[in-house]
């Protein structure tokens, strides 16, 4: 009897040792797409996203190194829940003319593929903005939210179905980009967006250019998105550099730097020909198919998890 005690004993213990450390696993456990329940945790959010967005301004980039950094797990820390499209909350430029707020936009499939041939030439010098070398992209005209992703959507932000046309020359939605991380990096986030309306989910994308300081042009992106079924979630920055320069980010110029690696479809690249690049076939040139293909190459640091929406036809 004295055993059988001391055998159930034990077993309590086990059991109870087991309860705590799930219980404990629980509470450390939050799910970054929760609802703050009360404007204490509102606030908390914000605070946390501050102080995020400051360590990712203090980020240097290290030539050799991938220009994409996953962030919160590559979870991101939106809402599902608070989709209230199709519109875009567009922030007001800060004290140094400059995007540096959360520019948000709430799509559905409403919003995909705005008419190119609505485009017109661009304009607006955001901050930080320099004159390309002839026969040299480096710097573009980086939308927050892509000309294409934002079909009928005007400069306030406002759908009317009756525009066929996406945001265009808003200095509320522009940030001066390099030519690699808007035509090589961002464009692999905002295909995972359009290929996810398109499959007519419905989106919550966020873009927030970041700055040090008092700088003009910004050290990277921070891009998020997650759509309401959650079959789409990412949550990554983007460093604002390009192989073969380096750049004093104060004034935005540009200076060679033949020392300025950045890895790139598997290989350290020190140079960028955006003509070559659209020209062929294993980059983004035409069929979507093939996009996301170079995508998957491209993207070479993220986990081994197939989304099924954009992977099925693969």
């Amino acid at each position: 009897m004295k055993i059988k005690a001391r055998k159930i004993v034990a077993l309590l213990g086990i059991v109870s040792a087991s309860l705590a450390l799930s219980a404990c696993h629980n509470i450390n456990s939050t799910n970054p797409s929760t609802t703050p329940n009360n404007v204490a945790e509102q606030s908390n959010q914000t605070t946390t996203l501050n102080i995020q967005y400051s360590k990712l301004a203090n980020l240097n980039f290290t030539s050799g190194k991938q220009a994409i950094i996953e962030l919160n797990s590559n979870n991101a820390t939106l809402n599902p829940n608070d989709w209230q499209g199709p519109k875009i909350n567009f922030q007001n430029l800060d004290p140094f003319n400059r995007t540096s707020g959360s520019n948000t936009a709430f799509l559905s499939k409403l919003n995909v593929d705005a008419l190119s041939s609505m485009r017109t030439i661009q304009y607006v010098k955001p901050s930080g903005w320099h004159i390309n070398i002839p026969g040299k992209e480096i710097y573009n005209r980086g939308h927050l939210i892509a000309y294409s992703l934002s079909k009928g959507i005007n400069k306030k932000g406002i759908y009317s179905p009756n525009s066929q046309a996406g945001d265009q020359n808003n200095p509320r939605n522009l940030f001066t980009q390099t030519a690699f991380a808007n035509k090589a990096l961002q464009t692999i986030f905002e295909d995972k967006v359009r290929m996810a309306l398109i499959h007519n989910k419905k989106v919550i994308y966020q873009a927030t250019p970041i700055f040090r300081g008092s700088e003009l042009m910004a050290r990277g992106i921070h891009l998020q998105a997650i759509s309401t079924d959650r079959s789409l979630n990412f949550n990554v920055y983007i460093f604002n550099v390009q192989p073969g320069y380096s750049f004093n980010y104060q004034t935005g110029k540009a200076t060679v730097d033949k020392n300025m690696y950045v890895l790139f479809n598997n290989q350290k690249i020190n140079s960028f020909d955006t003509t070559n690049y659209h020209r062929h076939d294993r980059y983004f040139h035409g069929h979507q198919l093939i996009r996301k293909i170079a995508h998957s190459k491209i993207y070479t640091f993220c986990k081994n998890k197939v989304n099924t929406i954009f992977h099925s036809n693969q």
